[in-house]
């Protein structure tokens, strides 16, 4: 019998909130403070690209897989728009995951310098699919590579510029 480990990985990520309504925000820092094990209170702004929304952004470090427990926290809420990424570290790959009101969530594995890494498997899979005429390859690899919810969100992004960036640290 092997002696298990209890280090666990630390790494770091950011969360965007790109529009959530203001009756929304003290739920998602009640959520995103479940997740962290820390309180959370977001310095939030308007945000220009929808009148009525907010946005916030919150850099953190903590165990790997945090940005997927945010993401599981904060998926499907109506009107939400978020990013939540996560680095990779020397034992896990780095992760992205966008969510829209109208797409759902994106996930992609990202490398060392934040490039989205696709599985052979994947890979295999979108030309199999265009092979058969269900799409086409271009349409395909823009899937792969969440062009869709780049999209979406490209607009609130950019009106996000220069917003204050706040640090949380998960407690262990």
């Amino acid at each position: 019998m092997t002696a298990q480990s209890t280090n666990k990985t630390v790494t770091s990520g950011v969360l965007y909130i790109h529009s959530a309504p203001r009756a929304l925000c003290p739920h998602i820092e009640w959520a995103v403070a479940s997740v962290l094990g820390v309180r959370v209170s977001l310095d939030w702004t308007h945000q220009p690209a929808e009148p009525h929304m907010w946005r916030a952004e919150l850099s953190w470090r903590g165990e790997a897989g945090t940005a997927a427990r945010i993401t599981s926290q904060l998926r499907g809420w109506q009107q939400l728009r978020f990013e939540a990424t996560e680095d990779a570290s020397d034992a896990s790959e780095g992760e992205r995951f966008s969510s829209t009101p109208t797409l759902g969530v994106y996930r992609a594995a990202t490398g060392a310098h934040g490039d989205i890494v696709i599985s052979e498997d994947r890979l295999r899979a979108a030309l199999a699919r265009a092979h058969r005429g269900e799409s086409t390859l271009e349409r395909e690899v823009e899937a792969l590579l969440g062009k869709p919810w780049d999209d979406e969100l490209e607009p609130f992004r950019y009106a996000g510029e220069g917003a204050p960036v706040r640090w949380l640290h998960q407690v262990g």
